[in-house]
């Protein structure tokens, strides 16, 4: 992937947000919001920017296909392109739905590449925090065009703060992680956006996050930005994450090196 290409994408990110997401924040009717399934919401501001975006990619790289979050909730079939060859796209317009839906922060727009079936690019976009974060595997994250290391070897178990997504975990799951985060230095409520959770994880805001349900497009953009950074996103059984598995759980650590402290103390308790 061209460096070119790299800088390209986030420039695609930010022009659809100034055009199309942010003059829409705070500012949808009640027929600019529907449920694709209960409690799961797509607003105007998702079907455009996920049209805007796809259309460019495919122009930007001739051939490839796009499989965006809208795209899928229409025809699931396109998620069989995930494991295909050539360059597929995963586009997620806006994450976050619920809280730009409700007028609440954050929310992000992320997209991911995949040549022959393996993560080769990975942006997201924080709009109304201006933060851009790009990855390109094997030559490391950037944060805002900056190179950015996430790990942090300095680290303790008990001087931690992370995320913890329980609301769709098993109930004895749910147990469990809740009465681990006493292990941990400080365990914070979910954001609802997966997208301002990893780059939480590359600003150092967080070390590590815990999610449950794992959709390619919440997950496959953060997962190589923070792997590039040096972190890991495994299984909870400590399998690599690939956006084409149909898994459920998901450990995401800033740092190789806590993984398994981080698990023990969330998952053993």
């Amino acid at each position: 992937m061209a460096d070119r290409l790299r800088d390209d994408v986030g420039e695609l990110l930010r022009e659809t947000a100034a055009e199309i997401v942010l003059p829409l924040f705070r500012r949808l009717d009640e027929a600019d919001v529907a449920e694709k399934a209960p409690g799961d919401l797509v607003t105007v501001a998702d079907r455009r920017a996920e049209e805007k975006i796809a259309a460019a990619l495919r122009r930007l790289l001739p051939g490839s296909v796009v499989v965006g979050e809208e795209a899928v909730a229409d025809d699931p079939t396109l998620l069989r392109h995930l494991r295909g060859g050539g360059d597929v796209w995963l586009v997620d317009p806006v994450d976050g739905t619920g809280n730009f839906a409700a007028g609440r922060q954050p929310f992000a727009l992320m997209v991911a590449l995949l040549t022959d079936g393996e993560l080769t690019g990975a942006w997201v976009l924080d709009p109304l925090a201006d933060i851009l974060a790009d990855a390109r595997v094997g030559e490391g994250t950037r944060l805002d065009g900056r190179p950015v290391h996430a790990a942090d070897r300095s680290a303790v178990l008990g001087a931690l703060r992370g995320t913890a997504m329980t609301r769709f975990l098993p109930p004895g799951t749910r147990e469990r992680v809740e009465a681990g985060g006493a292990r941990i230095g400080e365990l914070l409520p979910g954001q609802h956006c997966a997208g301002r959770e990893y780059l939480d994880a590359l600003t150092g805001d967080q070390s590590f996050v815990l999610f449950w349900r794992t959709l390619p497009w919440d997950h496959a953009p953060g997962v190589l930005l923070v792997r590039e950074a040096g972190g890991v996103a495994r299984r909870f059984d400590g399998t690599e994450y690939h956006p084409a598995d149909d898994g459920r759980g998901l450990l995401v650590v800033a740092d190789e090196h806590l993984w398994t402290d981080v698990r023990d103390a969330l998952l053993d308790a």
